[in-house]
């Protein structure tokens, strides 16, 4: 079991585009094992390689029971939308009513390279397009309208977690191919 820290609000792997798998190895089995439990250790309904400092496209989701990861997302969205409460473990304690597509049928890979097409409606499609959105270097509260945004953002410059240091960072063992750009 391997618990990682999670990079908070303002660090910018976090806003930094996430680049695809292209091997898919016991690298990225570790990292698809140290997303779930740093995930279920949080607790959360999902995780995204880039909130561990990984620039890769992978992420994990606990919801409804239901345990997975994907690997290269590919999402197509319904046109109906739907407005609830959503909250983000990097940055914590905060939630906001966010619009997202009330459904999502999302296609990718399991970390063995294997095709895989996840279908979500409500909690699981809210929770794929943000951790998807992570991959994509977006935030929850990016999707919010102005106003908003504005009161978001006043929220977290007086989260008790704003401004403190951050982890320690550390080299991670995945490849990381985001490195040097």
């Amino acid at each position: 079991m391997s618990i990682t820290p999670i990079r908070l609000y303002g660090d910018p792997v976090l806003r930094t585009p996430a680049a695809p798998v292209t091997t898919f190895d016991k690298e990225l089995r570790t990292l698809v094992q140290d997303l779930t439990d740093t995930m279920m250790n949080a607790p959360g309904a999902g995780l995204a390689a880039p909130q561990l400092g990984v620039g890769l496209r992978v992420f994990t989701y606990y919801v409804d029971g239901q345990l997975g990861h994907l690997v290269n997302p590919d999402l197509d969205l319904s046109a109906e939308i739907e407005v609830d409460d959503e909250g983000c473990l990097s940055i914590p304690d905060i939630s906001w009513a966010t619009p997202r597509s009330l459904s999502v049928v999302a296609r990718g890979f399991d970390m063995y390279g294997e095709p895989v097409e996840l279908q979500g409606s409500h909690l699981l499609a809210r929770c794929i397009q943000h951790e998807t959105d992570h991959l994509d270097g977006i935030l929850f509260i990016d999707r919010l309208d102005k106003e908003q945004r504005k009161l978001a953002l006043k929220e977290i410059r007086a989260a008790e977690w704003a401004g403190l240091p951050g982890p320690i960072i550390r080299d991670s063992p995945h490849a990381n191919p985001m490195q040097g750009v």
